[in-house]
């Protein structure tokens, strides 16, 4: 799956090093960062990361909850990182919609569970579509009803709820392209949806018409996924 892309709104140089450090080590991309909300409101319109992180205090006339009033407006997601737990602060952030909430000081491990967590909810409850081209048309694939993409030399075949369609792109590059958490590799050909998995049997992955190859190497990474769900 494609990385994460992050921007960061912190005013603090070294805080915004430990972030970017921290989650460069994960597997995250960032994108850019600002020390304040008119700058960074600007970067987000222009750049449009995946996830903002938000501090509170911030340089200049407007804080990080005015800035994530305007997110709100536009429905950009953001997590708040902030030191700031006083009944004032949080009165104010009750009318602002994060995905959630990072009180510094935070440790990596943390801080990386609390994005993971905050994407994942943001995902469950927004749409995302897969847009490919499939016998001369562009059609635009809900990525819930993916149940798997199958890999066929240089194509790849991708089966929803109701319809397959064989794009001219690989495995590979599809996978890249999803957004959920939910899609793993079972197998060297096939990259399947957890959500529409039934069953894991000896070798293969049942689903609701058929069975799909799951490999020895990848069984036990496909059963954990599936047990933290």
């Amino acid at each position: 799956m494609k990385a994460l892309q992050i921007y960061i709104v912190e005013d603090e140089p070294l805080i915004v090093s430990t972030i970017e450090t921290a989650l460069l080590k994960q597997g995250f991309k960032i994108v850019g960062d600002a020390s304040n909300a008119i700058s960074a409101l600007k970067d987000i319109k222009s750049l449009q990361p995946d996830l903002i992180l938000i501090d509170i205090q911030l340089e200049g006339n407007q804080d990080g909850i005015d800035l994530a009033l305007d997110l709100d407006k536009v429905q950009l997601p953001y997590v708040f990182l902030s030191s700031q737990t006083d009944p004032d602060t949080i009165e104010r952030v009750k009318y602002t919609n994060p995905l959630g909430y990072i009180v510094k000081p935070f440790t990596e491990n943390g801080l990386r569970t609390n994005i993971e967590l905050a994407w994942h909810k943001y995902i469950d409850s927004e749409p995302q579509f897969l847009t490919v081209k499939h016998e001369g048309r562009l059609h635009r694939i809900n990525q819930n009803a993916i149940q798997y993409l199958k890999a066929f030399d240089n194509y790849c075949y991708i089966v929803t709820n109701t319809e397959t369609f064989l794009v001219p792109h690989t495995l590979k590059y599809i996978s890249e392209q999803i957004e959920s958490d939910n899609f793993v590799k079972s197998h060297r050909s096939y990259v399947v949806n957890l959500k529409h998995v039934q069953s894991v049997n000896k070798n293969s992955l049942s689903f609701e018409n058929e069975n799909i190859p799951l490999s020895a190497s990848q069984k036990s990474l496909v059963i954990t996924k599936l047990k933290s769900m």
